[in-house]
């Protein structure tokens, strides 16, 4: 796809997003989510984790950007949950694990079965850093169950359990505007995909995302994931309506 068109459907996809409004999730609960991104910033091991991030290639429309966000938001849903064995410093050192889980991912994302080698990577990593077994166990376990449409292994330990959940649940958010304002683009920039081949996929990927609506694992998620969806949902159709006059006489939303 030329630099133009890219421009030019990347700015359609942004107003359109725009226009449909921000996720209720950050509306509602904003305190949470800025105590996330606070405990965040202040994390030596987080860094740390974004350097080898930013030093690993080809994350194709699951990069830094996408990590940070997942990284944050679900540190806020555990906050939201407030389910950890203790209080204080128990549930901030689950938060801390909840950015590194988030962080490390999709690390191998352009792997096939990335889930599975990404937790080994993240395990690898992880033993550099002064954190227990158990706490080891709990952000492989959860990035190996963060895929979407895959089993997911039930975790002995309820911080762990917590933690997956929330880490899928994060993840997964991101099918909601995300998917059309950010990561479709990289994708398309990375993959040099044509509008052409762009469109033929369209309809197909919305599907995917219906199918995405019922699978949170969190209340939190429950709660405010089919919204991230519904406006994904409505976001794709418009602007797969708006760039396919261009291409195609009849463009067929999701549900057609």
């Amino acid at each position: 796809m030329d630099t133009e068109t890219l421009s030019k459907a990347k700015a359609l996809a942004e107003k359109i997003a725009t226009a449909c409004g921000t996720p209720l999730f950050y509306r509602e609960q904003k305190v949470p989510i800025d105590e996330s991104y606070r405990l965040f910033e202040n994390n030596s091991m987080v860094a740390t984790c974004i350097e080898i991030l930013t030093a690993t290639a080809n994350i194709s429309g699951h990069g830094l950007v996408h990590a940070r966000k997942v990284a944050v938001d679900t540190g806020a849903i555990i906050l939201i949950e407030d389910r950890s064995s203790g209080e204080g410093e128990n549930l901030t050192r689950l938060v801390s694990l909840a950015h590194i889980a988030g962080i490390l991912h999709d690390i191998k994302r352009s792997s096939k079965d990335h889930a599975r080698l990404g937790a080994e990577a993240a395990g690898n990593i992880l033993t550099r850093f002064d954190l227990t077994d158990t706490e080891r166990a709990a952000v492989v376990g959860s990035i190996r169950n963060h895929e979407a449409f895959q089993p997911s292994t039930s975790l002995a330990d309820p911080d762990a359990q917590l933690l997956s959940n929330a880490l899928y649940d994060a993840d997964k958010f991101r099918w909601g505007p995300d998917n059309f304002t950010e990561m479709l683009w990289d994708i398309v920039t990375t993959r040099d995909v044509s509008m052409h081949t762009l469109l033929s996929y369209f309809p197909s990927g919305l599907q995917s995302l219906e199918k995405i609506r019922d699978t949170f694992r969190t209340a939190t998620g429950q709660k405010y994931g089919p919204g991230f969806i519904d406006l994904g949902l409505k976001i794709g159709d418009t602007l797969y309506a708006e760039l396919g006059k261009g291409y195609r006489r009849n463009p067929t939303p999701h549900g057609g």
